[in-house]
C-alpha cells in the first residue's frame, strides 16, 4: 500500500479524501488481480464498498473526484503513466487501469521499459 500511496501524493491527490482510500484500495485489488478491472461496477466498486461500509455509488463518485484531481493536479504525471497524450479526461475505470499498470510495471528511470 505505500507505493499506492505513494504514487497516489505524487499525482496530488491527499489522504484529506475519502476517494483517495476508495481508489487506494481498489488500486490494490486491481494489482492483486488485474481482472477486477473488467468488471468494476458489478466487482471492484462493490467490494471497496464492503471494506468501507459504503455502496459502490459512493466509491465511484469517490474515485471520480481523484480523477477529476489527478487530471488538474498532474495531468502531465497522468499521461506519462498511460504512455500516450489523453485527450479527455479518463473515466475511474480508465483511471484505475492506468494506475494499476504502472504500479505493475513500473516505468525505468529514463522512461523506457526495462528488458
Amino acid at each position: 500500500m505505500k507505493r499506492i500511496y505513494a504514487l497516489l501524493h505524487q499525482l496530488g491527490v491527499t489522504a484529506n479524501y475519502t476517494g483517495f482510500y476508495h481508489t487506494a484500495y481498489a488500486l490494490k485489488l486491481c494489482t492483486e488481480q488485474s481482472s477486477n478491472l473488467l468488471l468494476v461496477t458489478k466487482c471492484l466498486y462493490p467490494e471497496v464498498a464492503k471494506e468501507y461500509g459504503t455502496n459502490w455509488r459512493a466509491v465511484e463518485r469517490n474515485i471520480r473526484t481523484v480523477c477529476n484531481i489527478i487530471w488538474r493536479e498532474n495531468r502531465p504525471l497522468l499521461e506519462q503513466l498511460a504512455y500516450r497524450p489523453l485527450a479527455k479526461k479518463p473515466s475511474a475505470a480508465q483511471l484505475l487501469a492506468i494506475l494499476s499498470a504502472s504500479l505493475r510495471f513500473p516505468q525505468t528511470p529514463s522512461g523506457s521499459d526495462a528488458p
